[in-house]
């Protein structure tokens, strides 16, 4: 059984992946996409692990509580 891929290499691999589609058209906006991208399972993952609780969930992530509530509300995951 081979040891599961670390996330930077996931992302990293997927970038290489989103470079050779594009052909060698210029992407545009690729920090703001990648960041919403990577957010919103972020954010979902740690309010299920949390058992939805906004306080334990900003305190694991290091935000403060409203800031995390407005990042659920950007990305519709407010329950």
């Amino acid at each position: 059984m081979s040891e599961p891929q670390s996330i930077e290499n996931c992302i990293r691999d997927n970038l290489d992946i989103y470079f050779r589609d594009l052909d060698g058209t210029d992407p545009t906006g690729l920090y703001d996409m990648l960041v919403k991208l990577v957010e919103k399972p972020l954010l979902d993952v740690v309010m299920t692990q949390s058992g939805q609780n906004q306080s334990r969930a900003a305190e694991w992530l290091g935000l403060n509580r409203n800031t995390l509530r407005k990042k659920l509300l950007e990305h519709d995951l407010l329950k």
